[in-house]
């Protein structure tokens, strides 16, 4: 044996800027704005546009965190190795085990909705349909990172493009720039503020995906310079695209049924163009793939990053030599998402998901904090007390979902 098969295999590096921003697109424009646009039009109103502009500024607050920290430490385990430098072994993995929670807790729910989407297409039992779909993205994750991306950036094409269909045919009401003009100047009313804010706190979590991105570092090219230019762009493609589709949902024609509709960004299409919304519903189905794939993909990363810097078992480290992939941790993955969607009601679980996000992004920029006070490093230091801002914006985000959720059991 020469020394060059001795060696062990490593993740391949094989994403450009291109491929990087693609996957974060993918992953943070999914399902969810199919979904949330009528409940933010239900709380926000008019202001809907400043709902998600307001969601967009607290995300890129945490944003500049992580590329800061990801230009550093590019490492697969992303946020775990991060909190891990900042804040000592036991945060980081807390913050590890918490985003491998997050993701596989969430690609169950995604899975479990897609099932029951397609028993309205496919006469067969649930199960099967759920076990079809996640063994079947398992099976791409595993083949290659590039494969993967590829998959996904096919689907971000068609989510994306249905998007832009909505804006395009809307474009009539957006050129009619004295009637939604107002809708960005903030309101002096208490209830109207209030439910602007409700709004940006639930239209925040459209925005949650982009910091998947620091995750493949050890899969790009040049990842110092490459990741964070990727979660910029990202996150900036996002913005653009949720005021667009806020400003249409506004000046719908019919707003409250947009509002009160199951199918919401399906009503919408249907109002502005005379067509039936069946495909773009279908298309929301298929963003539920999207969401599948790349939180399989990444919470293995995260797996194969912890193992790598000593806070999960070695196991998780093996990499298959002849796909350069995580098989075991992507395996295990799987196993678990299987578990969850066949055994589990998860409805509760899938909700407290946003707060151990939230509480990720906190310790991600207390991080930033502490290793800008200790280390030698100029830019870190210049910028730690973004970190510190960063982190009570986040808890204060979470401390106000927990408190309107307390009093909406009520």
């Amino acid at each position: 044996m020469n020394e060059a098969e001795s060696k062990p295999a490593t993740l391949r590096r094989a994403l450009t800027l291109p491929w990087l921003v693609f996957y974060g697109v993918g992953v943070t424009v999914g399902a969810g704005i199919f979904a949330l646009i009528g409940e933010i039009l239900t709380l926000a109103g008019s202001y809907a546009p400043l709902s998600f502009l307001l969601a967009g500024l607290i995300a890129g607050v945490t944003g500049v965190s992580y590329a800061l920290l990801v230009s550093r430490f590019p490492k697969a385990g992303g946020e775990a190795v991060f909190v891990h430098r900042g804040l000592g072994t036991f945060p980081g993995k807390l913050v590890g085990y918490g985003v491998c929670a997050t993701g596989t807790i969430s690609s169950a729910v995604i899975a479990l909705a897609f099932a029951g989407y397609m028993q309205t297409l496919v006469p067969l039992p649930q199960d099967i349909l759920l076990a079809a779909v996640v063994c079947g993205l398992a099976a791409v994750a595993w083949l290659g990172v590039r494969e993967s991306v590829l998959f996904a950036g096919l689907i971000t094409f068609l989510e994306v493009g249905t998007l832009a269909v909505v804006i395009i045919f809307g474009a009539p009401l957006i050129a009619a720039v004295p009637n939604w003009a107002p809708s960005f100047v903030p309101p002096l009313e208490g209830t109207l503020l209030a439910g602007i804010l409700s709004g940006g706190v639930l239209a925040f979590f459209a925005f949650v995906g982009f910091e998947d991105i620091e995750n493949m570092a050890e899969e790009t090219v040049n990842p110092e310079r490459t990741t964070p230019r990727a979660i910029f762009w990202t996150l900036g493609i996002t913005v653009v695209l949720y005021l667009l589709l806020s400003v249409v949902a506004v000046m719908a024609p019919d707003r409250d049924a947009v509002a009160g509709s199951a199918a919401p960004m399906a009503e919408l299409f249907q109002q502005i163009t005379g067509f039936s919304g069946k495909p773009v519903a279908a298309a929301a189905a298929i963003a539920m793939i999207n969401g599948i794939l790349v939180q399989i993909v990444m919470v293995s990363r995260v797996l194969y990053g912890m193992a790598s810097d000593g806070i999960a078992p070695k196991w998780f480290a093996k990499v298959g030599a002849a796909r350069q992939t995580p098989g075991r941790a992507t395996l295990v993955v799987t196993i678990v998402i299987l578990v969850l969607g066949l055994a589990f009601p998860l409805v509760r679980l899938a909700e407290a998901t946003s707060l151990v996000t939230l509480a990720v992004f906190a310790l991600v920029n207390l991080s930033l904090f502490r290793l800008g006070s200790r280390l030698d490093d100029r830019t870190l230091h210049r910028f730690r007390w973004w970190g510190f801002v960063g982190a009570l914006i986040c808890t204060g985000i979470a401390g106000f979902q927990i408190v309107t959720g307390a009093l909406g059991g009520h």
